[in-house]
């Protein structure tokens, strides 16, 4: 039975990911301990608190939908190929930046359905902002006084173009594949900032050739969407989830006016 999508659905979302935004900043204003991954990922407290008030309040809010998490992501692809509809969270997306002390890390809450995200809440802990938006419900952001503004990508694109990036993970070779497009402005941002300031209308293009993971970009992705944009992979299909035994994502672009072919750029990258 798949979840009623309303606005009540995404208020309480997106009170879950204060809720979670709260306790990340206590840690924030305190001592960070950072801990590494089996992979190198750094990993601190702050995403363990996180992630069990995000986990607990979701089982709460939907008892029977499986919830998959950064912080409990072991489950095999046997198991979660038979999920038809499930929650998908970051808890602390950006840890690199929380660890920096730079405010540009989030806390990510995606309903995946049939292998795209339909809903998603991406709260900035460090401004109190959140982004939300839903298929059929458009997106908003939501500052931290709880006034709400509608939010929409920006049709046409800017002149010059705005490109957002990855502060973490530049890509020397991204410059090469953005010569055909002529003069641009590039912005280096963390977490999934990069997609909301497309969904807001601040920026127009964000190319992904680095490593990501599903959790890292399925909410403000479903923002994204409701904004009017396109999230796709290289050869311009759309980005989706929960399809193969990796949880890694294939690169992509996030696209507000598509208008213009932006995967044409990348013809031929393998």
């Amino acid at each position: 039975m798949s979840l009623h999508i309303d606005d009540a659905l995404l208020e309480q979302v997106a009170a879950i990911s204060r809720e979670a935004g709260r306790a990340i900043m206590e840690i924030y204003g305190q001592g960070i301990t950072v801990t590494h991954k089996a992979d190198d990922s750094p990993l601190t407290q702050a995403d363990l608190a996180s992630h069990h008030i995000i986990v607990n309040a979701l089982r709460e809010l939907a008892p029977d939908l499986p919830c998959l998490s950064e912080e409990a992501a072991n489950l095999d692809f046997a198991t979660r190929s038979g999920w038809r509809e499930y929650w998908l969270v970051d808890p602390l997306d950006g840890t690199k930046e929380f660890i920096k002390r730079n405010g540009e890390f989030t806390v990510n809450i995606a309903l995946v359905r049939d292998h795209e995200p339909v809903l998603g809440v991406v709260h900035v802990p460090a401004s109190g902002v959140t982004f939300i938006g839903a298929r059929g419900l458009g997106a908003q952001c939501v500052f931290a006084n709880g006034i709400a503004e509608a939010i929409h990508v920006r049709k046409p694109a800017a002149s010059p173009l705005v490109i957002v990036g990855s502060r973490s993970h530049a890509n020397p070779e991204l410059e090469n594949y953005l010569a055909p497009l002529g003069s641009y402005k590039l912005t280096s941002m963390g977490s999934s900032l990069k997609f909301c300031v497309i969904a807001e209308g601040k920026a127009d293009f964000y190319p992904r050739l680095g490593p990501t993971s599903e959790w890292d970009t399925a909410a403000a992705h479903a923002v994204v969407v409701a904004a009017g944009g396109k999230v796709v992979m290289l050869d311009g299909q759309p980005l989706r989830y929960n399809t193969k035994d990796s949880l890694l994502n294939p690169e992509f672009l996030v696209i507000a006016d598509d208008s213009r072919d932006y995967a044409a750029l990348f013809k031929g990258r393998t």
